[in-house]
């Protein structure tokens, strides 16, 4: 057996998982596990074993809804040949590595620092002597802007290279907030503790990870979950979906100077965000999900008071959003700039919300549905990878999750939303979680060892795959267009950097 076949929350034992030689393990990975584009790694571990580093690596099969697990056994600082070379997809995960624990590649062709982590193997690279592309040419300039923003995003340095106000390459360099957040949850013994940890790994995305935790810890400690509580995680995922949209687009407004559609799209998005208010005491939602419980039960009371708010949402949204797609000169700026093809998007793993713009039909919540047994979820795709397109999937998947929320309303129970008892979480275990949050494709690893006791938390957030798509969309097109550009995708800093 080269691989074991698990289901998304299904919890193994850690021993279960192969360990091939290396030489098996990279065609197994290549020729077995991704056998057509349905299959896509979603993640690619390094875990420590001994003096030597266990590589797992998890590839998701979205036609049969299971995920291949397999892993190897390399030395700390060995030399191997990649998986980039054959699946660009893989260049994020093994620069990680390599900048984890050494591991050197012969042929990857970008093996550059992820997030300056503060355990990595070479305490020499540093943010100060980060290795920038750079093309010699008198006809050429270089533009950097960052790593301080302007407006109110996080840190991150973008250094162009442009042919007057053409753009010929974009390199995005992160790492400057990195938190050791994964380290953290290995040191915190405490429940709490953990669930505060995951809904501050971006702030954006509080149910999305916090939801994503619960259920692995839950699956770890093999807690069953009763569906109204999954029903009730799920209500609050889309309705975070909703308003993150909207927030996005009043940003995208913004960045084509168009004040009505900035002033709108940001006044419909106040009163989605004090619904969670009302529920759970802040507009970010946090505190709201804990494994095996919710601090903030939605009652009927709830129910009545979300239709009255979508009920004056719903309409105004629509009329916003048909405004700004009949404005020609909204348009001219959308149109045609930034795309990503579907290749491309294929080619470099893109998840979520911008994959889907590109026309790929990638979406946990169909291929991977834990906990949507009762929601047959049809994906919104588009299929021409530019701004626009990233705009119509907003306002499509915030219209979607207004439909889902009210057919989950009528679904969910008025009882069985009580507390399940805590259990411990089971030894030699491994989980890996799937959810698809407003961004994308959220995926979290958990490994216990022979007591129960948590010995690594992996955590991706969906911005892990898709910057290079930013630094890819932008070519060719003027830097005038990078804000856009920027916006559209909408990428976690802090989601990177962990």
């Amino acid at each position: 057996m080269h691989a074991i076949v698990i289901k998304n929350y299904q919890r193994i034992p850690f021993s279960a998982i192969p360990a091939l030689p290396y030489e098996l393990f990279v065609p197994v990975i290549l020729e077995e596990l991704m056998i057509d584009d349905s299959c896509h790694c979603v993640n690619y571990v390094g875990f420590p074993h001994n003096d030597k580093v266990q590589l797992i690596c998890c590839i998701a099969n979205d036609k049969q809804h299971t995920i291949y697990v397999t892993s190897t056994i390399v030395t700390l600082n060995a030399t191997l040949p990649s998986l980039t070379a054959h699946k660009l997809a893989f260049h994020i995960f093994e620069r990680e590595l390599n900048e984890q624990f050494g591991i050197q590649y012969t042929d990857h062709p970008w093996l550059k620092p992820v997030r300056y982590s503060f355990n990595r193997s070479d305490l020499n690279k540093t943010i100060a002597n980060y290795p920038f592309y750079s093309i010699e040419s008198e006809e050429l300039h270089e533009v950097g802007v960052g790593p301080i923003h302007a407006g109110i995003i996080e840190p991150g340095h973008f250094r162009f290279i442009c042919n007057g106000e053409q753009i010929l390459h974009l390199e995005i360099q992160l790492g400057y907030q990195h938190r050791g957040i994964e380290s953290l949850f290995v040191e915190k013994k405490k429940i709490l503790q953990r669930a505060t940890l995951a809904e501050n790994i971006a702030g954006d995305t509080v149910i999305g990870h916090a939801s994503t935790f619960a259920r692995v810890w839950e699956s770890l400690c093999e807690t069953a979950v009763s569906p109204a509580l999954q029903l009730e995680r799920t209500l609050a995922l889309e309705h975070e979906r909703i308003a993150i949209h909207t927030g996005d687009l009043s940003a995208m407004c913004t960045d084509l100077a168009y004040q009505l559609g900035s002033s709108v799209f940001g006044r419909l998005r106040t009163p989605i965000i004090n619904y969670f208010q009302e529920w759970t005491g802040n507009r970010f939602a946090k505190g709201l999900i804990r494994p095996n419980k919710t601090n903030f039960t939605f009652t009927k009371e709830l129910a009545t008071r979300w239709h009255e708010v979508i009920s004056k949402f719903e309409p105004d949204f629509i009329e916003m959003y048909d405004m700004l797609s009949d404005l020609p000169s909204a348009l001219a700026r959308m149109e045609k700039t930034g795309i990503v093809n579907k290749e491309t998007a294929q080619t470099i793993g893109m998840v979520g919300m911008a994959a889907r713009a590109s026309g790929l039909t990638r979406d946990i919540r169909m291929s991977h549905p834990e906990g949507w047994t009762t929601i047959s979820h049809q994906p919104v795709i588009k299929r021409h990878g530019d701004v626009f397109s990233r705009v119509q999937i907003r306002k499509e998947e915030a219209l979607q999750s207004i439909q889902y929320i009210r057919q989950i309303i009528e679904l969910l129970p008025d009882a069985d939303k009580g507390i399940t008892e805590e259990k411990d979480a089971l030894p030699d275990s491994f989980v890996i979680g799937l959810t698809e949050g407003w961004r994308g494709e959220i995926c979290h690893c958990a490994i216990t060892d022979k007591t129960g006791n948590l010995q690594c938390y992996k955590i991706k957030d969906p911005s892990l795959h898709n910057w290079l798509a930013l630094g890819l969309a932008v070519r060719n097109n003027e830097i005038s267009d990078f804000p856009i550009c920027n916006k559209s995708f909408d990428l976690s800093y802090c989601g990177n950097d962990l």
